[in-house]
C-alpha cells in the first residue's frame, strides 16, 4: 500500500529551473505512485524580492546579477527551453523577456492552497510566465491565472486589493531562508531530506523509491 510522502516544494514563479524541476518531479510521482501518496505543497521563495513593478529586462538581469554575456544567456536559454519541452513545458523566453516581482503570486498561492487548488495554480501561473510572456505582477494576469485554476476571480482580486496573507508569505520565506535554502528548486521530502536544483525524472524517482523504502 502507497505511504504518504510531505512534500514541500520550494520555488519562484519566474524561475525557469523551478517549472522544469516541477514537471520532472510530478512525472517521478506519477512513476512512483506504487509506493507514495504525496502531500505537495508550494512555499515561497522571491528571487527578487527588491524588483520593482515594472520589472527588468531578463537577459540585463542575468548580466547584472551573474555577469553572464549575451552570448551565454543565449545558450543558457536554449538549454533550458529544450530542457522544459522535453518534459511537456513550453517556454518560449527570448532577449527580450522581462522579469517579475512575484510577491502577490506567492499570496495568491497561498490562498490557492487554503482552497485546494494550489497545483493548479501553481502551473497557471508558470503558463503565463514562460508560456505567454505575460507579466507576473500584474493584477489582471493574476486574477486570470486564478480562474484558470479554478478559484473566484473575485475572491483573488479581494486577496490581493485587500493586502491579505503578506504577514504569512513573509513568514514562510523567512522560514525556509532560516533552513539554509539560498537556491531554489528545493525539495524537502518528509521535512527531513533535501533534493536540490531541476534533477531529472529518473533521479528524482530514485530518490522516492529509496525514501519510501526506508519506511
Amino acid at each position: 500500500m502507497p505511504q504518504a510522502m510531505r512534500i514541500d516544494f520550494v520555488s519562484d514563479v519566474v524561475c525557469p529551473w523551478c517549472v522544469i524541476g516541477w514537471k520532472a518531479l510530478e512525472q517521478a510521482l506519477s512513476n512512483a505512485a506504487d509506493v507514495v501518496t504525496p502531500d505537495v505543497r508550494f512555499q515561497p521563495f522571491e528571487l527578487n524580492p527588491a524588483m520593482p513593478p515594472e520589472g527588468q529586462n531578463v537577459a540585463e538581469h542575468i548580466a547584472q546579477k551573474y555577469g553572464s554575456t549575451p552570448e551565454q544567456s543565449r545558450g543558457t536559454r536554449d538549454l533550458i527551453r529544450s530542457t522544459a519541452a522535453g518534459l511537456g513545458f513550453a517556454i518560449n523566453s527570448s532577449s527580450e523577456s522581462r522579469i517579475w516581482n512575484t510577491f502577490d503570486a506567492h499570496r495568491l498561492l497561498h490562498w490557492a492552497a487554503e482552497q485546494g487548488r494550489q497545483p493548479q495554480l501553481k502551473l497557471a501561473l508558470f503558463e503565463a510566465y514562460f508560456t505567454r510572456q505575460l507579466a507576473v505582477s500584474d493584477a489582471e494576469v493574476l486574477v486570470a491565472a486564478c480562474e484558470s485554476a479554478g478559484l473566484d476571480g473575485a475572491e483573488a482580486r479581494a486577496v490581493l486589493a485587500e493586502g491579505r496573507y503578506i504577514d504569512e508569505v513573509r513568514a514562510d520565506e523567512r522560514f525556509w531562508r532560516e533552513q539554509g535554502i539560498s537556491a531554489v528548486p528545493a525539495v524537502i521530502i518528509n521535512q527531513k531530506y533535501l533534493i536540490s536544483g531541476g534533477q531529472p525524472v529518473e533521479a528524482f524517482e530514485k530518490a522516492i523509491r529509496s525514501i519510501a523504502a526506508e519506511g
